[in-house]
């Protein structure tokens, strides 16, 4: 985990994503940051060298709240499915409240010549499939899943319909409520995968 993050550091993280989901990623730039904060672009400079630092800070905090996630559903004593909805369903209210997280997950493109964007994505994305998979394969040890299939295969399954299951949802405006569009499609999921 990395350090906690001062109050003035968690503002400019928030509002940095605010700017994000009015203007898209390009938007952030620290002279829209500090008029938007109310303050000079030197006080920013104070606590982030440049956009690509707090990129990386805002990217920390989403791995930080998304492992916490995926670790607590590992050391779950739900049944696998159980465990798994939650995962889930836990992401969709993490999007729903910052819909501007997925502009950044989601901006791999613009971050090809950054190389530690990108190694932070990739990060967060093996990590969350790493843990995912070790859920998956406790379910198929104790019956619950289908193990005709590698647990990572099914990781990589279940990962890449949610995946685009939510940027259906980014790419649309938000059109349709990912929570309970979400649930529905955790539900269908589990069938694929149950025993």
């Amino acid at each position: 985990m990395s350090q906690q993050l001062s109050d003035r550091q968690q503002q400019i993280i928030d509002v940095s994503l605010e700017l994000i989901s009015e203007n898209g990623i390009q938007g952030l730039t620290i002279k829209n940051l500090a008029k938007k904060i109310g303050f000079s672009e030197s006080a920013i400079y104070r606590h982030y060298e440049n956009k690509i630092e707090i990129l990386v800070a805002i990217l920390n905090y989403f791995k930080e709240n998304t492992e916490r996630i995926f670790v607590t559903e590992l050391k779950s004593d739900e049944d696998t499915i159980t465990k798994i909805q939650n995962l889930f369903i836990n992401q969709f209210r993490i999007f729903t409240k910052s819909p501007s997280f997925l502009a950044v997950i989601f901006s791999e493109e613009l971050f090809r010549n950054e190389t530690i964007l990108s190694e932070r994505v990739a990060e967060i994305m093996n990590n969350n499939l790493d843990t995912l998979t070790q859920i998956i394969r406790i379910g198929q040890n104790k019956g619950e899943l289908r193990n005709d299939i590698e647990a990572s295969h099914l990781a990589l399954v279940v990962m890449g319909a949610l995946r685009l299951f939510v940027k259906k949802w980014q790419i649309s405006n938000h059109s349709f409520d990912l929570r309970k569009e979400g649930l529905k499609i955790t539900q269908s999921i589990s069938v694929i995968i149950k025993n």
